[in-house]
């Protein structure tokens, strides 16, 4: 069974969660009806969806994504502010452990946006779907791609109730996640397989929610403990973020041989004695568990390099995690998803709906942003034993000897901090951390004593009940 027949610029994006929404905003302004596919029953206010077990973790939205969003759905950070979203100016509101020290907090550079990642999508669904250009078909799953290896003609799709049918589309985006089955319907129709990279670093990570000490329910910072890469071990971390409601979300992490409990009564002790210092614990001993633990070990950095392929079909994209996914402990998905969105539609908007090749352009033009991230969580996650078969290249090597140095400058010099943050924020491109006068800088080393402890302020301190 085939959908009536459609306006000639119909769009299908496959997938509700965060990229697909954006993708369908971006969509909304370049063609006639934008059709979004998801398998959940989507809900109306925040709440948990089992095709999003990962919404029970620390999420966090850098400034280059927020930015993003911004364009695609102008006043979306007030919004979010509204509803409960806190905005920490970076490296300001930022206690943080690098592999070289503590960092200083220097003045705001850029910034962050955190919050639940049930209240972020649905801040953002609630958006997007106020738009009579798009429609949602829930509970649907889609099964396969429709058209040649020349030109993708729709998709098709199995409701949870009611027989198989087909969507035809002028374009289909896959924004569907890590479950993607891109590469296998793409293969179905004939083309080649794509070159994919995988970079497992072994990690898993628990996560749990706390009520804040009624003192420090607003204006805490982030508070960030990570792994020295350099002592041999396994990777440990731990980040604690104050989200909506005076809340806590902290997420613990470790590689193969350091990995933490999925068990309740183990998660205080891993944040104390395990994690290179025992700040998160100390905090967390005097906040209120709300939660259970939440466990997951899928983590694998997975890139498809689908802007690599001989040969690439007409009308069909692929966004988000279902393009690269990388491992969430460094916080670039949801920004890549909104950049990607972004470029999505002006990609569409320079060349026009029918432009030949439109699809690759897509696709090329999105592994700009997948990239830089990419080379970030791939730049630690490959010196952990067993990350990948042939271990870190030189170029690795001499890449992460670079940052390093940067980063230890970075703790004592705040313009060096700010250009690291330029890239980290996914505002700038790594190209600014290879200038001259940084090279010099990352020389000279930092130009400020390192810190002792983590900086927070005496004020912190009382209010979390650590004096």
């Amino acid at each position: 069974m085939t959908d009536r027949p459609t306006p000639a610029r119909t769009a299908v994006v496959l997938g509700g969660s965060h990229s697909g929404m954006l993708a369908a905003r971006a969509l909304a302004d370049v063609a006639d009806r934008v059709v979004v596919v998801e398998r959940d029953a989507l809900p109306a206010a925040p709440g948990p969806r089992k095709g999003l077990p990962q919404a029970r973790h620390a999420h966090m939205l850098w400034s280059g994504g927020v930015r993003a969003m911004e364009e695609l759905l102008p006043g979306i950070t007030g919004a979010l502010h509204d509803a409960g979203a806190n905005r920490l100016p970076v490296t300001t509101d930022v206690v943080a452990l690098g592999t070289r020290g503590w960092f200083r907090r220097w003045a705001e550079s850029h910034h962050v946006i955190l919050a639940s990642r049930d209240l972020l999508d649905a801040t953002v669904r609630a958006r997007v779907l106020a738009d009579r250009r798009i429609e949602v078909v829930e509970r649907a799953e889609a099964v396969g791609l429709t058209g040649t290896d020349a030109a993708v003609t729709g998709v098709r799709i199995r409701p949870c109730e009611g027989p198989e049918r087909t969507l035809a589309a002028g374009l289909v985006v896959d924004a569907s996640g890590r479950g993607s089955q891109a590469a296998r319907w793409l293969t179905a129709l004939g083309l080649p397989p794509a070159e994919r990279r995988e970079v497992d670093a072994g990690l898993a990570y628990a996560s749990r929610l706390y009520l804040a000490p009624e003192q420090a329910r607003e204006g805490f910072p982030v508070v960030n403990v990570q792994p020295d890469r350099r002592d041999g071990g396994p990777g440990r971390a731990g980040f604690l973020l104050p989200i909506e409601e005076g809340r806590w979300i902290v997420t613990l992490c470790g590689t193969r041989g350091g990995r933490p409990s999925p068990e309740n009564d183990d998660f205080v002790r891993f944040a104390r004695a395990d994690l290179r210092h025992p700040v998160i614990g100390e905090l967390l001993e005097r906040a209120e568990p709300l939660s259970d633990v939440a466990f997951t070990r899928t983590t694998v950095n997975r890139r498809h390099f689908y802007e690599r392929m001989p040969v690439w079909p007409r009308n069909f994209a692929v966004l988000g995690d279902a393009l690269a996914a990388f491992n969430p402990v460094y916080g670039h998905g949801l920004a890549v998803a909104a950049q990607s969105a972004l470029l999505l539609r002006d990609t569409v908007r320079r060349h026009g709906w029918a432009a030949p090749g439109l699809s690759r352009l897509i696709q090329k033009a999105v592994s700009r942003p997948v990239g830089a991230a990419w080379d970030l969580a791939i730049g630690q996650d490959v010196f952990y034993p067993g990350a990948t078969e042939q271990g870190p290249t030189l170029r690795d090597r001499l890449v992460t000897a670079y940052v390093d140095r940067l980063m230890y400058t970075a703790t004592g010099n705040g313009r060096i901090a700010r250009r690291v943050t330029d890239v980290t924020s996914l505002e700038r491109g790594a190209g600014v951390l290879l200038t001259p006068p940084m090279v010099l800088a990352a020389v000279m080393g930092p130009l400020k004593p390192q810190l002792d402890g983590p900086p927070l302020t005496d004020g912190e301190r009382k209010a979390a009940g650590l004096t």
